[in-house]
């Protein structure tokens, strides 16, 4: 079983930041990078989900409220939550595909999918004509 992954973005709907409002991923991120991917998944209904700075692996059927957190403020502890979530979240999959921008791919994602327990099931792409050859 497969599932696509990318990392959460910085450029979020201003307009739920003060509403209270619990919403999906595909409402909160609006970067465009992060948008396509999403869109590209919804129309080929398959399984994928954002990485949370804050939350970690969000599925798409899950809401939450608009945050804000930076990958650098990450602490320890707060890796080893987010560590911990990743295993457990996707410890069903057997291919784990992360999609990133290499120019834009933190050390925090990296350090992720270096000590995930499950490494040896994770690829990278940085391309969507990767995801068209994947499915």
């Amino acid at each position: 079983m497969r599932i696509y992954l990318t990392h959460c973005s910085a450029k979020k709907d201003a307009s739920l930041r003060a509403s209270g409002n619990s919403v999906t991923s595909d409402i909160l991120y609006t970067a465009i990078p992060t948008t396509r991917f999403m869109q590209r998944y919804i129309d080929e209904n398959v399984r994928w989900a954002i990485f949370s700075d804050l939350y970690g692996v969000w599925f798409p059927d899950v809401t939450h409220h608009w945050y804000e957190k930076d990958p650098e403020t990450v602490s320890n502890e707060e890796y080893c939550v987010l560590l911990a979530d990743f295993d457990r979240q996707l410890a069903a999959y057997t291919d784990i595909v992360f999609y990133h921008n290499p120019s834009r791919f933190h050390l925090l994602y990296a350090r992720i999918l270096r000590d995930t327990a499950l490494a040896a099931r994770v690829s990278r792409i940085s391309h969507l004509e990767d995801i068209t050859r994947r499915f």
